[in-house]
């Protein structure tokens, strides 16, 4: 039996609008283009630089400043920008949202995600908020992989009252583009992504943040001498300050959560390395062992790949 989410030729939607061209924007732009998947792609991008690179890596087929010029006559609209912009860009593009039309997303955040964007969709457009759990550091066109998604973990968290067809169509795309397409609730998403995503993060910038406050020869040293550890601090603290930003304040009880867990597990550490307690240490050491080894089994430890200057349409 055929996928009810594609045509014969392997469409899934006819025409697509990306809102901001960025890492996971480019990306999107990729795999959908690279597995003909629809049939046109438009980009609405307020940078021109960005839509001029855009257009050159042949990411899709027309190019806008405004977000209401790339979403008429489009089936599915994917806004791909820092969440703390969402709110004016759905009641922007509301009045030309086609009926029918399925609105979704990228942010890791998905409670304040459906506060800001909800009240603005027009009764018959279907909003069903996703988060694709890829990505890297980098950011622009030229930051993208059509093959950032495969194997990795695509959220689909529907809001009550979703049409289950349209929730459907949206997660045969993200399927045929590679992904492991699950739905969570959106609260328990915010929460776990607290753990795997945000809290780490925020540790991340708070580390290097130490080493930028070191001295003259120290900091020198720090940066000379980085061990892988801190290496990957610094690729995380290397991500997007503005997306981050958002993240952060619009998931702040969950953060706040967690941060305080950790807090607390720190200061054990503490205690255990302050007495002496090595018993305590090589306890906990052995449970993240563990740990390491649920990820790997779960195939989601591989790096992410990076993008290059190929183009977005499979030549």
């Amino acid at each position: 039996m055929s996928d009810p989410g594609n045509s014969d030729d392997g469409v899934v939607f006819e025409r697509m609008a990306l809102i901001g061209i960025g890492n996971l924007g480019s990306s999107i732009a990729r795999a959908v283009r690279e597995r003909c998947l629809v049939r046109s792609v438009a980009v609405a991008d307020l940078s021109d630089e960005a839509r001029a690179r855009a257009a050159e890596l042949g990411l899709a087929d027309a190019f806008f400043e405004s977000p209401a010029d790339a979403v008429r006559d489009a089936d599915v609209v994917v806004i791909c920008t820092p969440i703390g912009t969402y709110g004016a860009i759905a009641e922007g593009i509301a009045p030309h949202l086609k009926p029918g039309a399925v609105l979704t997303d990228i942010g890791s955040v998905k409670q304040a995600v459906v506060a800001a964007v909800q009240p603005h969709v027009p009764s018959g457009v279907h909003f069903v908020p996703g988060h694709p759990i890829a990505g890297t550091e980098k950011s622009g066109p030229d930051a993208g992989s059509g093959a950032l998604f495969e194997g990795r973990f695509w959220i689909l968290t529907p809001i009550e009252g979703s049409d289950p067809a349209a929730v459907a169509k949206l997660a045969s795309l993200w399927t045929r583009c590679g992904a492991l397409v699950e739905e969570l609730p959106a609260a328990y998403h915010d929460k776990v992504l607290a753990v795997t995503s945000h809290l780490p993060h925020l540790i991340a910038y708070t580390i290097v943040g130490t080493a930028f406050d070191l001295e003259g020869q120290e900091q020198r040293d720090v940066i000379r001498f980085s061990a892988g550890g801190f290496r990957d601090f610094t690729r995380i603290a290397g991500s997007n300050p503005i997306m981050w930003r958002d993240i952060f304040l619009n998931n702040r009880e969950a953060v706040l959560e967690m941060l305080q867990r950790f807090s607390e597990d720190l200061s054990y550490l503490q205690r255990a390395i302050r007495w002496g307690e090595g018993d305590k240490l090589q306890e906990l050491f052995t449970k993240t062992r563990e740990i390491r080894q649920g990820v790997i089994e779960a195939k989601q430890a591989k790096p992410f790949p990076y993008g290059g200057n190929g183009g977005g349409n499979g030549k």
